[in-house]
């Protein structure tokens, strides 16, 4: 944080885990899932049609994994188009957790590569075709959960320099951090007596 030049967090900022908690990453399949809707209702955001998404999620096996305001969107286009623009970089993060993408660097935009990571909607690839193709390699729990402490204090270090008006280190502003942390927050679960059961998508708490 001090060589990014960003502001550091108060003294008082809470842990993102306790002494003694236990960690570990949702089910790989789990991600992959959540990476590849996410990659569908970015296709819708930019002309995939109502139809040909609702034929690829309902193909892959999906449906039950899209939550209520992802399927209104990519149903019928309800919903506020920008929020779900700014889910490729959550897309970013979770293909970094499946070791598709080399970096998670704050100070880089999302790898111009990503979308070839990716199921190839154009061409009608099915999930299971892409996980076959993409070979997922995990990052490690520890790993992980070290990168989201990060991002933990960035999203605060981001979201302080822009209130006043400071420089930001990088090509990318606190939306893209936020979007890189909600991914992370989601997808590193954390064991304990401080700790509620893993939060879904939507109610992932990025409040702090």
């Amino acid at each position: 944080m001090r060589r990014l030049g960003l502001p550091l967090p108060p003294p008082q900022f809470p842990l993102v885990w306790e002494p003694g908690d236990e960690v570990e990453l949702r089910p790989t399949a789990e991600i992959e899932a959540r990476a590849a809707i996410l990659h569908v209702v970015l296709a819708r955001c930019f002309g995939m049609p109502a139809q040909a998404a609702m034929s690829w999620l309902l193909g892959s096996r999906l449906v039950e994994q899209v939550t209520p305001p992802e399927w209104q969107f990519v149903m019928g286009g309800r919903g506020d188009h920008r929020s779900f623009v700014l889910h490729h970089d959550a897309v970013y993060a979770l293909a970094w957790l499946l070791g598709l993408s080399k970096h998670l660097d704050p100070e880089q935009v999302a790898d111009d590569r990503l979308v070839e990571l990716l199921p190839n909607l154009p061409a009608g690839e099915t999930f299971a075709e892409w996980r076959s193709r993409s070979l997922a390699a995990p990052r490690s729990a520890v790993d992980a959960a070290t990168v989201l402490d990060f991002y933990y204090c960035l999203d605060w270090g981001y979201l302080e320099a822009e209130r006043i008006g400071a420089p930001l280190p990088g090509e990318i502003d606190a939306n893209a951090i936020g979007q890189r942390r909600w991914a992370l927050e989601w997808a590193v679960v954390f064991r304990g007596p401080y700790h509620d059961p893993p939060a879904g998508w939507e109610e992932v708490d990025l409040s702090t």
